[in-house]
């Protein structure tokens, strides 16, 4: 496709996530790989191209040098599903599908608990449509450029406590209401 890559737009480069891809850039330069992500303000474009041991080399093209991107292949299941994982913390690839919905479901209700609005897309919580958190749903998982917002998101989901699921009630750690001292019974 000859193209002014930047100038496409996020809608566009959609396209060709998730596809291996042959891009021209600058004088005679070319590069495969499978595209990962394209940084939405300077149209750069992450190319992974997968190694033996399920090792992974990364390139970055810029945006400004692109000439042409060239789609070569769809990914398959498989190919999809390492793109999706290389680049997760190893913990979250051991979690099955149900404890990180469980997760994301405790997450969401504690934000939801304290007045922020939170929406799912697919298997992100997006917050007050300017922070994004992904699995496995840890303080460390949370993503924004408004430093506030994310410094407040990340001090309230830092209790793990707090976000069970299945959790009855009030904790006496965490909950300042509930007293833990017995009462005195009065004798008359």
């Amino acid at each position: 496709m000859q193209c002014d890559w930047p100038l496409l737009g996020p809608l566009q480069w959609m396209r060709y996530v998730n596809r291996q891809v042959k891009v021209k850039a600058g004088k005679d330069e070319e590069r495969r790989g499978w595209l990962l992500t394209v940084d939405p303000v300077s149209a750069s474009l992450v190319l992974v191209n997968f190694r033996e041991e399920g090792r992974a080399s990364v390139q970055v093209v810029m945006g400004h040098a692109v000439q042409e991107v060239e789609i070569l292949q769809e990914a398959d299941e498989e190919t999809t599903e390492r793109l999706r994982t290389s680049f997760l913390p190893p913990e979250t690839r051991s979690l099955d599908p149900e404890e990180l919905r469980r997760r994301r479901g405790g997450v969401r209700r504690w934000l939801e608990k304290n007045r922020f609005p939170v929406e799912e897309e697919g298997d992100e919580l997006k917050v007050a449509g300017v922070l994004t958190i992904t699995a496995p749903y840890g303080p460390e998982d949370c993503c924004s450029s408004n430093q506030i917002i994310l410094d407040r998101i990340q001090k309230l989901i830092q209790n793990p406590i707090q976000l069970q699921p299945d959790h009855p009630g009030p904790h006496p750690e965490t909950d300042p209401e509930s007293d833990p001292a017995p009462t005195r019974e009065s004798r008359d």
